[in-house]
C-alpha cells in the first residue's frame, strides 16, 4: 500500500470502525470514494487525488495510478438511477488514468483493460483492450503502451 495520507484513507473506508470516518475525511479533503467501491493492492491517488469522483459501482485493479480530476461514473446521469441500465465501472491491474480523464458508461460494465493508459482529459465511453493507450474526447486508441507487458 503507497504510503501517503490520502491513499491511505482511500484503503481506511474499508475499516469496521473509522470507515465512515476516513470516507468522510477523504471527501473532504477533495476525493469522492464511496466506501462500497473495491480497492486492489497498490493503489495510488497520485497528488492526492484532489477532484476525483468515482461511482459506488466501481472495482479497482492491482497498482492502479488516479490523478485529480479524475471521473468514474454514468453517462446517462439524465435518467433516473432506476431506469439506468449502466451496471459499473472496472478497471483492471495497472491502469493510469491521467489528470481529469473521465471514464463514463451507459449500459452494462465498462471494463478499462489491464495496463491500458487513458490521457489527460480524455473521455472514454467504450471497454479497452490490455495496454492500450487512448486518448481524445471522446477517446479513442491512438497506440499500445510501451515498454509494458
Amino acid at each position: 500500500m503507497a504510503g501517503d495520507f490520502h491513499t491511505r484513507l482511500a484503503y481506511a473506508r474499508g475499516n469496521r470502525l473509522f470507515g465512515h470516518q476516513a470516507y468522510l475525511l477523504l471527501k473532504l479533503l477533495g476525493a469522492e470514494i464511496p466506501r462500497s467501491v473495491q480497492i486492489a493492492p497498490g493503489f495510488t491517488l497520485v497528488h492526492g487525488g484532489f477532484g476525483v469522483v468515482i461511482h459506488p459501482s466501481t472495482r479497482i485493479g492491482r497498482d492502479v495510478k488516479i490523478y485529480p480530476g479524475v471521473t468514474l461514473g454514468r453517462a446517462d446521469i439524465h435518467l433516473p438511477m432506476e431506469q439506468s441500465k449502466f451496471e459499473g465501472i472496472e478497471l483492471g491491474d495497472e491502469v493510469i488514468l491521467s489528470p481529469g480523464s473521465k471514464v463514463l458508461c451507459k449500459q452494462g460494465i465498462l471494463r478499462v483493460g489491464r495496463g491500458t493508459v487513458l490521457g489527460a482529459n480524455a473521455v472514454l465511453l467504450e471497454s479497452t483492450g490490455e495496454g492500450e493507450v487512448w486518448a481524445g474526447v471522446p477517446a479513442k486508441r491512438v497506440g499500445k503502451r510501451e515498454g509494458w507487458g
